[in-house]
């Protein structure tokens, strides 16, 4: 249609080049340090207190930093989507750069000395001391002279930010060892994720060890020369690794798949250790018991006495449903390796699970999941998608041709707007009932090549806040997962559980686009890690709704509907080896909070980190692991391969439990009678996604609500009474 041919903002440029990456990122940083420059040089608090000021202090450097974060985002996101290496290595180098300038000016005295007298001028510091659990509501933000609660936000945070940087620290050895500790910590970050980025790993299996995997996953992989000969190869890729672990009969060959995985990133051993002892350091020189009272005290949870209370709890009323379930799939493996006379020891192993799960799912529902994937081609199910967005949201996706990314490239090239021929785009639009203005654009890069991200993840290219003359800067977002590939004979066909996925990730993408705060800071998914997962979760809700299943299927072939049979059976499936799901997850989440909880830093340098994963692992998640074939406990190194503890996750895991609480509350509370409910679907919009982390979360939360959040309806969804 003509009104969305022209949107009002250029899509950005992926016309990096090893040489002007590194350099842009270099020039972002000098740019900063002048500004940060000549602020100190002209504001003189101890001349003339009053000079310093939210508009004179703050201001200039949140613009700075809005527009800084246009091209910073993009120079750091082609290390994880570029098909050459060069590019790739120079987009790691360029965030090292820009990680290690974030901490020279998080530490800075001068700088810290303006913001601090700005907050104590502001009356924030009194009002702090007088209730440290006050939030900042409209009324104090503008008791304290600032023209909006996100304002006020920004100014605190950006506060605390400096003490929790160490300049609450006296000046000398222990700021020093600080700073130090801040920039090792950082480049460990980008090390570990490049070696999990970059790992090309794999075994060699002769065609009757993959006996059961599915053709089209055979027909994918390389084939073996010279004493590979007749053999095929198996990469540590999701399109490998799982079909394998699901569907491979023989038990040896899950088993050897599922070591080596554990053990395909040894190199980040060394450096996982590393950063848990570097992040204990530096808590107690701040004076916190630990790094998780350090990190969680400024989520929804506060405390880690709350965090561990949670996860203990579910762990306990998991755990006996977690036995029930593994006796059910014994029996299922027992019968199974008489029928093949295989010899059974009377034990369930960790690489056991995927594929008796899925046999129980098929046996006992007769549902065959990759008869299921028949009706769901990616093209038309992401089509499928989008319409419920469009139709809860009031949004409208315009997909891009050559043509179209041709005439509003800024370049005039199709080509320069995205970083891979497969890369598809959208410019997306408020619809009528929204007032019809442009929102920004999204970008969907779904199939594995080699040095890609190889997670499904979504990723803010570029933020949207409000410019220094009033107008608004739209975001652009990217979806970046690893689907399986067409091929000659198949589109590229999604599994349920794919299905969830990419409906979760697209969720993370649409709370990108329509968010609407005055600073890129607060933009989008910017929200507390314990929060973030939330709307997503909620959203994955629709995956499991007949009308909506129904909706999103599209047979591969015949172009039908999936049948209402197939739909009953695959809903009944949503809460099989719920248990034994969750407390995978607890698994990960009590890992978690144990290396960041020390009792002392002696203990956790006597810890031995693998044994701990292991030993955790099989008390946990109830599933033996080699261990119980004589094996010891430190026969693998899951935590190296774990991204999310050295990205971000620290002693956040748990949210993804915790705001399943908020995402299960919200949808039984306003869209389980009515799914399609645009005019809440329209609130939620406004209430919560478009908020972004520009006020409390909690604040968000209730106000959608109606009432405070209750774990009722999360507890009774998997099956336990609260």
């Amino acid at each position: 249609m003509a009104k969305y041919d022209t949107p009002p903002q250029a899509p950005p440029l992926f016309t990096g080049t090893k040489e002007n990456i590194v350099v842009d990122s270099q020039a972002l940083c000098d740019n900063t340090r002048a500004l940060l420059d000549k602020l100190v040089a002209e504001i003189k608090p101890s001349e003339n207190p009053a000079a310093a000021t939210f508009e004179t202090v703050l201001r200039p450097q949140i613009e700075d930093e809005n527009q800084s974060s246009l091209s910073a985002r993009i120079l750091g996101f082609y290390q994880y989507v570029s098909a050459d290496g060069q590019l790739r290595d120079a987009s790691t180098e360029a965030e090292k750069i820009m990680d290690e300038f974030g901490i020279e000016i998080s530490m800075r005295e001068d700088v810290f000395k303006l913001v601090d007298t700005v907050y104590k001028n502001s009356g924030l510091a009194a009002s702090k001391e007088k209730d440290h659990d006050r939030l900042i509501t409209e009324e104090l933000a503008k008791s304290t002279g600032l023209d909006s609660v996100e304002s006020a936000r920004l100014l605190e945070k950006e506060h605390k930010g400096y003490i929790k940087n160490g300049l609450g620290l006296p000046e000398g050895p222990q700021r020093d060892r600080f700073k130090e500790i801040k920039k090792k910590l950082s480049q460990i970050s980008i090390a570990f994720q490049k070696n999990l980025n970059e790992e090309n790993g794999g075994l060699w299996f002769t065609p009757e060890e993959l006996d059961g995997v599915p053709q089209d996953v055979l027909d994918g992989l390389t084939k073996g020369t010279d004493e590979n000969e007749g053999k095929l190869r198996l990469s540590f890729k999701y399109p490998d690794l799982f079909p394998t672990l699901k569907f491979a009969k023989n038990p040896h060959t899950r088993r050897k798949l599922f070591i080596a995985n554990e053990n395909k990133c040894n190199n980040n051993v060394e450096l996982f250790r590393e950063a848990v002892e570097l992040r204990d350091e530096a808590a107690r020189l701040l004076g916190y018991p630990d790094h998780a009272t350090f990190r969680i005290e400024d989520k929804m949870a506060k405390t880690t006495k709350t965090v561990l209370d949670f996860l203990n709890d579910l762990k306990a009323r998991l755990g006996p449903g977690g036995l029930k379930e593994i006796e059910h799939l014994k029996e299922l493996k027992k019968k199974d390796h008489e029928e093949r006379g295989l010899p059974y020891d009377g034990n369930y192993y960790l690489w056991d699970h995927r594929y008796y799960d899925r046999l129980m799912i098929e046996k006992e529902y007769s549902i065959d999941e990759n008869a299921i994937a028949e009706y769901f081609p990616i093209t038309s199910t992401i089509g499928g998608m989008l319409k419920i967005f469009e139709t809860l949201f009031g949004m409208v996706f315009v997909e891009l041709n050559s043509e179209d990314r041709r005439r509003i490239s800024p370049t005039g090239k199709a080509e320069d707007i995205a970083w891979h021929e497969d890369v598809i785009i959208f410019s997306v639009w408020d619809d009528a009932s929204e007032g019809e203005g442009f929102v920004g654009y999204l970008y969907l890069d779904l199939h594995p090549r080699q040095g890609k991200y190889g997670h499904a993840a979504n990723f803010n290219l570029q933020p949207g806040f409000i410019q220094a003359n009033g107008s608004r800067r739209y975001p652009a977002t990217a979806l970046v997962c690893n689907f399986s590939k067409p091929t000659k004979e198949k589109p590229s066909l999604l599994k349920h559980d794919e299905v969830v996925t990419l409906f979760h990730e697209l969720g993370h993408g649409i709370h990108d686009l329509v968010g609407r705060t005055l600073y890129a800071r607060y933009h989008g998914t910017s929200t507390v890690r314990d929060f973030v997962e939330a709307p997503s979760q909620m959203l994955e809700n629709w995956c499991w709704t007949p009308s909506q299943l129904k909706s999103l299927s599209k047979h591969y072939k015949t172009g039908e509907s999936i049948p209402d049979d197939l739909i009953e059976k695959l809903i009944s499936t949503k809460h099989v080896n719920d248990a034994l799901f969750n407390l995978r997850q607890l698994h990960f989440g009590l890992f978690d909070m144990t290396v960041h909880t020390p009792k002392s830093h002696e203990e956790l340098k006597k810890m031995d980190v693998s044994k701990l994963y292991n030993d955790l692992r099989a008390d946990i998640s109830k599933i033996k692991g080699p261990e119980a074939q004589g094996e010891s406990s430190d026969w693998g190194n899951g935590q190296a391969t774990f991204g999310h503890l050295i990205g971000g996750y620290d002693a956040g895991y748990y949210g993804y439990l915790s705001s399943q609480v908020y995402s299960t509350d919200m949808f039984y509370t306003k869209f389980k009678s009515d799914p399609m409910n645009g005019k809440e679907g329209r609130r939620y919009r406004h209430t919560v996604l478009a908020k972004g982390g520009s006020r409390d979360e909690m604040v968000s939360l209730e106000e959608f609500l109606g009432r405070k959040p209750s774990s009722e309806a999360f507890y009774r969804e998997l099956g336990l009474e609260n």
